[in-house]
């Protein structure tokens, strides 16, 4: 077991691109929850990617699968007394209803947790194009 609580925690991948560590969160988590992974309906190189460049180590993840589909295999795959979907849109929240898991939207999620949303983060100069110091 890896965490403190007998919990599955799923994240949708667009809901965790909104947290500004996406690998401190994952750490965080892996404190209080037994499985945690991320779900998606992009391809499965776009959710791998993601998790290499954050280096999330995942229990589980999506495949060649769709978040519904993604869910009820999780579900049936790990036994634990609670799963808790992380997403951000209304769709997101119907979901986990119609495949009985708990939903968190991401900004609860973080106040809960004192997680960062990667908007708290940004400046007005992020959108400035970068300053390049390898030009004469």
């Amino acid at each position: 077991m890896n965490g403190g609580s007998d919990m599955t925690l799923a994240f949708e991948l667009e809901a965790l691109k909104e947290l500004a560590s996406p690998e401190s969160v994952f750490e965080d988590a892996r404190g209080w929850t037994e499985y945690i992974g991320v779900v998606s309906e992009k391809p499965t190189y776009v959710v791998t990617n993601f998790t290499r460049k954050n280096r999330i180590r995942q229990d589980f993840f999506s495949g060649p699968r769709g978040k519904e589909e993604s869910l009820i295999g999780v579900k049936d795959q790990f036994d634990t007394d609670r799963y808790v979907f992380v997403g951000s849109t209304d769709e997101d929240e119907e979901l986990a209803e119609s495949v009985d898991w708990e939903f968190l939207h991401v900004e609860d999620a973080a106040e809960a947790a004192d997680w960062i949303i990667a908007s708290e983060t940004e400046t007005e100069d992020d959108d400035a194009e970068p300053v390049r110091d390898d030009w004469p």
